[in-house]
């Protein structure tokens, strides 16, 4: 059953525009995916952003990639990469090493234990992506990938660079 984001967030007023009720739905939509995806995460005691760290250096092999480049690939950026790959080389998910060419830059590389959950979370969270894309038909899905990268374009090209990345901190 489908609800409209008024009787979702409960407000009796309607939006100023139609733009501004676009804008609510998606953040209201991506929190409840957000939301699901982390039901599945958070059993095996990672976040969102972990997971997303992860799956970056999954990507990147056995090389792994410095942190500013990871701070880059995230979905959800964050100035506080350091500080969340430092959790998560504590939890033995990933390990750290300086460039020996550049002492300013640190690699990151997933372990084997980082591997090890991520083998555990492919089915699952595959599972949640084909459960949400499940409203959808491919057609329909092409349609929201389409105006979705619209959207995210003209953002970035109103708002300058646009893209948000994070400072190395």
């Amino acid at each position: 059953m489908s609800t409209s984001i008024l009787e979702d967030i409960k407000q009796s007023r309607p939006f100023r525009s139609e733009s501004h009720e676009a804008y609510v739905t998606l953040l209201r939509t991506a929190d409840d995916a957000k939301r699901f995806v982390g039901q599945v995460l958070e059993p095996e005691g990672v976040t969102l952003q972990q997971y997303n760290v992860l799956r970056i250096l999954r990507g990147a092999g056995t090389d792994g990639l410095p942190t500013l480049s990871v701070a880059e690939r995230m979905i959800e950026r964050t100035p506080g990469v350091t500080r969340l790959i430092d959790r998560m080389e504590r939890k033995g998910w990933v390990c750290r090493n300086r460039c020996t060419q550049d002492r300013r830059r640190v690699w990151c590389r997933i372990t084997d234990e980082g591997l090890e959950l991520l083998a555990r979370l492919d089915e699952p969270v595959d599972a949640v992506d084909d459960i949400l894309a499940g409203a959808l038909d491919t057609e329909q899905l092409d349609q929201l990938l389409d105006y979705m990268n619209r959207v995210r374009a003209h953002i970035r090209t109103v708002s300058g660079d646009g893209t948000g990345d994070p400072q190395e901190d």
